[in-house]
């Protein structure tokens, strides 16, 4: 199975800016994700970004790299002018790795790959089952719902599905009801490049302003979302500066 890997790397971030140059062990995170991703079996990683300062920086230790447009707004559109700027055809998978995710499981980002090109969706991505409540009413873990075929059904902030009689005393809410296949969304995805060409010019969807939740542009226009089910919890990325002390803290001690 051949598929690349792409990982968009924006100067820009509210909370952290030039995050992908974080000093991780003597290396800068974009580096230490596009080792990971190597270490996938893709044919090809790249570094996709919009400076010229992670560019140099990519160059240094010796990745491919592209400088893209400084005005995409999100991720996804990044992807699609890598997938121009190189000419992929309509079949490539292209896999989207978080340029903040240096600790990211190499084997899951090919069982993403796998995943889309055995299923024939347009997109595959990733989802973990949830134990226990507080994650489940947490807003900020994306939930996700399955069809039969592992197509996914909805992706929500809120907490579905919802257990209507389990749920229906405060102390229903303490802990979740046996069996209910309740799946935490982790955001990995693998596309087929004539997805990425069609994205540009899909219309956002209400319910992607709503929930603020990119995929749901893609279920609103009729788009096949496949899910893979892992039994492991990926490694937390870098979001915050916490988070980034304490991944500079791991480097250090390895």
């Amino acid at each position: 199975m051949n598929f690349k890997v792409v990982i968009p790397a924006r100067y820009a971030s509210t909370r952290l800016p030039a995050k992908p140059l974080l000093d991780l062990g003597g290396k800068p995170m974009v580096a230490r994700v596009a080792e990971r991703a190597m270490l996938s079996g893709a044919e090809e990683v790249w570094v996709a970004t919009d400076h010229a300062d992670i560019m140099a920086a990519a160059v240094q230790h010796g990745l491919s790299v592209l400088l893209t447009r400084t005005d995409h707004p999100s991720g996804t559109d990044r992807l699609a002018e890598v997938v121009e700027q190189r000419g992929w055809d309509d079949e490539t998978i292209v896999v989207n790795v978080q340029g903040d995710e240096p600790l990211i499981d190499p084997a899951l980002i090919a069982q993403t790959a796998r995943q889309l090109a055995e299923s024939g969706a347009d997109i595959a991505t990733v989802a973990h089952p949830i134990d226990n409540a507080a994650d489940f009413f947490n807003p900020n873990v994306v939930k996700v719902v399955c069809k039969s075929d592992g197509d996914a059904l909805y992706f929500s902030r809120a907490p579905i599905p919802y257990a209507r009689d389990h749920f229906a005393g405060a102390a229903g809410k303490q802990m979740l009801p046996h069996g209910m296949p309740a799946y935490r969304h982790i955001g990995l995805y693998a596309y087929r490049a004539r997805f990425l060409r069609a994205y540009a010019c899909l219309i956002p969807s209400p319910l992607e302003h709503f929930e603020a939740l990119e995929q749901l542009r893609a279920l609103w226009h009729g788009f096949r979302i496949s899910v893979v089910i892992s039994d492991h919890l990926p490694m937390a990325g870098v979001d915050t500066e916490e988070d980034a002390f304490s991944m500079q803290d791991y480097f250090r001690k390895i």
